[in-house]
This record gives structure tokens, sequence and C-alpha cells, in this order.
């Protein structure tokens, strides 16, 4: 039989330890998982994507932001947009889409992105536009740099048509950084 001193000691205890589990919660962040995609490269981004889906898999919700010479992925071959000469120049110099994206070793002349969309394939590997789709599905959330929009001379209308895609400053991503659990930088 317990005292009314322990009683109160015990349920004091228990007081302290519901306390810093809530607090322990709080610092944890969220569910959340933001991923910064800077390379341009399409084995990077078939990687940024995957890790993504996986997330979701895992109920982890997901940011990632595009910037530099990633943006180029988000490109639409299919939309023109009136651009000024040194834009142009630019535009003329990325990728026109994410199915023209440089693999980032063994360009084999311009065949690597070829040869490695086709193994790919034949490894039942979901190609980098599905895998973009499949993320919009699931609400992965895309974000795309502002300033890199600008040095690159691209321009929001030429981007892919994602849900909700936004175009944000960096210090958007920081805060997404700091309500996330897990941070990858690709």
């Amino acid at each position: 039989m317990m005292t009314a001193s322990t009683e109160l000691e015990l349920e004091s205890t228990i007081q302290q330890l519901a306390e810093r589990v809530d607090a322990l919660e709080k610092s944890a962040g969220n569910n959340r998982l933001a991923i910064g995609v800077m390379s341009g490269n399409l084995d990077t981004t078939i990687a940024a994507f995957i890790i993504a889906m996986g997330a979701v898999a895992y109920d982890i919700e997901v940011d990632m932001f595009f910037t530099f010479w990633a943006t180029a992925a988000l490109r639409d071959p299919g939309k023109s947009v009136r651009k000024k000469i040194m834009d142009k120049v630019f535009g003329w110099m990325l990728p026109g889409s994410s199915q023209a994206l440089p693999l980032s070793k063994m360009q084999m002349a311009g065949f690597g992105p070829k040869m490695i969309r086709s193994v790919m394939k034949a490894h039942g590997v979901k190609s980098l536009e599905q895998l973009m789709q499949e993320a919009a599905e699931f609400g992965v959330r895309i974000h795309v740099c502002e300033m890199s929009l600008g040095v690159m001379g691209l321009k929001e209308e030429e981007m892919i048509d994602y849900p909700g895609i936004d175009y944000v400053g960096v210090g958007s991503f920081i805060q997404m950084i700091s309500e996330s659990k897990q941070v990858i930088f690709l």
C-alpha cells in the first residue's frame, strides 16, 4: 500500500515525464522531409523524387526546393515565353525539360541519358516524368527558388503544371528546414 506522499511523488514524476515528452516532441519537428535539389542532372533528380516517394510511403510530408541548375528539370517544353536576349541565351544553354537533362557522369557524347533511361525501364524503374506525376498525386510539394529563376533566365510561365507549385525565396526554404525532422541536399 502506497502512502499519500509516495502517491504525490509518483504523480509528480509522471507529470514531469509527460512534460519532457511533450517538449521532446515539439523540438523534434514535424513528420516532414525537406529536400534541396540543386543539381540539374537526370540521375540526381530521379534520386530526389525516389527519396520523396519513399518518404511519402512512410507518411512523411515532403517539400522539394529546386534551385539553380535543378530548375531546368521543371521546364515545360510545350510552353513558349517572351524573353530578353540574355534570358533567351540562358534558355538555349539549359535543358529544355526533364527529358533533356544530362547525367552527372558518363555522358557518352549525349547517349548516356538515353541509355540510363532504357536500363531503368528494363528494370521496371519509373521514369523521372512518371515519378514527378506520382509525386504530384501523393502531395509532394514543389517550391522553386525565385532568385534562381531570374538568374537562369527562366519564367514561372514556362514551368510544368504541378499542383501547388510555388515560387519562393531561400527564407521560405530555411523555414521548411526548421520545421522538418530530416533535410537532404542533392
